[in-house]
């Protein structure tokens, strides 16, 4: 399922027929704001995270949509502001990790902000709407008042604890503010309607009671607001002109207005909604990304199989690429699926300028070309990047031992199996041409060594009689390669699976949709020698398999680990199979290899 645009989305900025830029709706909203001059202050936006996770590609979204709109409009500005209201699930590490985060992504905040700096206005609010009768102090558990809220057109039941005085109000909120009872014990609710249409306007919680320790007020307090109650009247204390917020807090938005209404705020925000980002193969839950870590089913937060900002970065995923993903996705007012491949598609186009090309053999296979001497050692020159002239060329050793994709070999190949056989001539990329004269195998029939020789005209492309040769194949040096381990990693869903998994909550176990195959490693694949020498971080095109990155957390001084950031593309290997015969392009396209971890090309 993929993202289609209809008009009424309005989901992208792009350009119109012609030549302006075409506004989406929320551009268009503030525009029609700022034309009948609605607020008579600056423009200011603001990114509301809640410090109990890792950033993931959702948030790059909201982080792009506002902190774009504030680089957009003059003298505006947007705030990072800690939405921290849950003691239970924050941890000041992942207030550590949004901030990185969003650096990383090229965006700086005006101011840094805590919901929790503004606890005691809070709490002088919650006494206004008590004293106003807006307000009371029940003692209904959670699950009670859950019980008595009603569903859909049925009307909830009143608390009996709904008329309580304003004196027994105030002084029973006192107490709770003073830990005098227990988590749970308690609840301070506003007094709305039972009855209303909209469930979040039956008497919602403001304040429960939890003794737990805030990162940012310690022991201080005993009670702490709602996201619901907090959320709003932040914004109104930081002077926010749009409060913007996925579409799931659109039936959110008349608590909010209410909420703001009862305290008096003079020219409230104005809370605009969006669809929020969802993806195919992953999963953008919050409890479930916590659950996949605290579970061991991946690594951590910046396992580069998770959708976390961490681990894309880890991954191979660059800002740019995010951000010109979030450019393509756009923002709708309805919510749609992403299919993967866009987000791949899009990191392809950017390594595909970007990455150097090396050659890199999974599943090797030894060859040796019995009419070059025992101590041949050639350099070859091979291009770093095709389509950069400026990013040169790189020598390849050439000996009389090397190694070949196991695959790229078949003992009784098919008429159009362009690669090596017996009595076949291929291509070895950026150097000779060879025969396979001999297959030698072990005591289980098991084929072990290729005999070949090679034709010493047939360097730069060419052959001396002119005959044309269709395959090309990679290769590495075997006595000087890089042995290692490589990491192919794949979607973390399986791929018939969709994020559609994520919202149906059936009493099944979502886990079950886990890839079992998001991780495979190929061991022992040989390398080409320069990736000795690779910084952590860097990514590479192993030519003809996809593109790799040195993992930024395991790779050591001259000991770099490689894990697949994403494969190519079959059009692609396509095009480098003809540059491959020029002696310029990439070879041509690996068939996939489940069992060794390699998938075809997509």
């Amino acid at each position: 399922m993929t993202n289609e645009r209809t008009p009424t989305d309005a989901s992208a900025t792009d350009s119109t027929p012609d030549g302006s830029e075409r506004r989406n709706f929320v551009q268009a909203r503030i525009d029609a704001d700022l034309a009948a001059g609605r607020f008579a202050r600056p423009l200011c936006f603001r990114f509301p995270p809640e410090p109990n996770g890792y950033p993931h590609i959702g948030h790059a979204k909201a982080i792009c949509l506002n902190f774009g709109l504030a680089d957009e409009y003059d003298g505006a500005s947007c705030n990072l502001r800690f939405d921290d209201t849950n003691p239970a699930k924050e941890e000041m590490e992942y207030v550590v990790a949004i901030r990185d985060d969003i650096r990383w992504l090229g965006f700086e905040w005006g101011e840094e902000l805590f919901a929790s700096s503004y606890f005691e206005q809070l709490y002088d609010w919650a006494c206004q709407l008590i004293r106003q009768g807006d307000a009371y102090v029940c003692d209904l558990s959670l699950e009670e008042a859950r019980e008595q809220r009603g569903y859909g057109n049925r009307p909830g039941t009143n608390s009996p604890y709904r008329e309580r005085s304003v004196a027994e109000n105030l002084d029973l909120f006192a107490r709770m503010r003073a830990g005098e009872f227990a988590e749970g014990e308690r609840t301070l609710r506003a007094r709305i309607d039972m009855a209303h249409t909209n469930l979040q306007m039956r008497d919602p919680v403001m304040y429960r009671i939890l003794h737990r320790h805030h990162h940012q007020t310690g022991d201080a307090w005993k009670i702490y607001p709602t996201y619901d109650w907090a959320h709003g009247q932040s914004d109104a204390i930081e002077g926010i002109t749009h409060s913007l917020c996925s579409l799931e807090f659109e039936n959110h938005r008349p608590l909010y207005e209410w909420y703001l209404e009862r305290i008096g705020a003079q020219q409230p925000p104005e809370q605009i909604e969006f669809a929020r980002l969802q993806l195919t193969h992953t999963v953008t839950s919050k409890r479930k990304l916590v659950e996949l870590v605290e579970g061991g089913h991946v690594s951590g937060w910046d396992d580069p199989r998770m959708p976390t900002l961490r681990g894309m970065r880890r991954r191979g995923y660059t800002p740019s690429v995010v951000r010109e993903f979030c450019k393509q996705v756009g923002v709708a007012r309805f919510n749609s699926t992403i299919d993967m491949v866009v987000l791949e598609n899009t990191l392809r186009e950017e390594l595909n300028r970007t990455a150097e090309r090396r050659m890199a053999v999974l599943d090797p296979l030894e060859v040796v070309i019995e009419n070059l001497p025992e101590d041949h050692a050639e350099s070859i020159d091979a291009v770093n990047n095709p389509g950069d002239e400026s990013a040169g060329t790189r020598a390849v050793p050439f000996t009389r031992r090397i190694f070949i994709e196991r695959d790229d070999f078949m003992e009784d190949p098919p008429a159009k199996f362009f690669r090596l056989g017996p009595g076949r001539e291929v291509r070895l990329r950026y150097a000779y041409c060879i025969t396979c004269t001999e297959v030698v195998k072990d005591d289980a029939g098991h084929v072990v060594r290729l005999l070949c020789t090679y034709d010493p005209e047939s360097g730069g492309g060419k052959t001396s009689d002119g005959r044309k040769v269709k395959g090309v194949i990679h290769w590495v040096p075997a006595d000087q390669a890089l042995r290692a381990d490589v990491r192919l990693y794949d979607h973390l869903l399986a791929e018939h699976e969709a994020s559609e998994t994520e919202s149906a909550d059936d009493g099944g176990d979502w886990k079950a949709a886990l890839n079992p195959d998001s991780l495979v490693t190929a061991r022992g694949a040989a390398l080409e020698p320069s990736l000795a020498e690779a910084a952590p971080g860097t990514t590479f095109q192993f030519e003809r398999i996809g593109y790799f990155t040195a993992d930024a957390v395991d790779s050591r001084p001259g000991a770099p680990v490689f894990h697949r950031s994403v494969a190519l593309r079959d059009t692609w290997a396509k095009q480098a199979e003809a540059q491959g015969q020029k002696g310029q392009g990439q070879g041509k396209g690996q068939k996939g290899q489940k069992g060794k971890g390699q998938s075809q090309a997509r």
